[in-house]
């Protein structure tokens, strides 16, 4: 599957931003989608990810709350809404496809989109 990440942009603290993830393929819907970021000198981290039906999400620690992802397997497309944002949240943020592991890692991803930059001044 081939994935493009887009909607990044730069908003100011408490803003919010609707970040879009499109897939082609057939077997969109059999994958558990991921997002993640990374932010200048540190390592891509976990953000949130959701299984194939939808029904089960998952978020780090620093964003619930504040972050839903949702997906639409009609559309192909999985979204990150991000709401009451901090300057933390400034990172590359990009969307990932996973067909098992944890959701919680990198290496269990096998498809990655570009990064797409949110950049939140304070």
């Amino acid at each position: 599957v081939q994935l493009q990440a887009f909607g990044g942009g730069l908003v100011q603290a408490g803003g919010s931003l609707r970040l879009s993830c499109a897939a082609s393929g057939r077997s969109f819907g059999t994958f558990a989608m991921g997002w993640f970021r990374q932010a200048p000198g540190k390592e891509r981290e976990f953000v949130a990810a959701i299984r194939w039906g939808g029904g089960n999400t998952y978020y780090a620690d620093s964003v619930k709350g504040r972050f839903t992802i949702s997906r639409d397997n009609a559309k192909n497309t999985v979204y990150l809404q991000l709401n009451s944002l901090k300057p933390e949240d400034t990172a590359a943020y990009y969307c990932a496809a996973t067909l098992g592991g944890s959701y919680y890692l990198t290496q269990s991803y096998h498809s990655w989109g570009q990064g797409t930059q949110v950049t939140v001044s304070s």
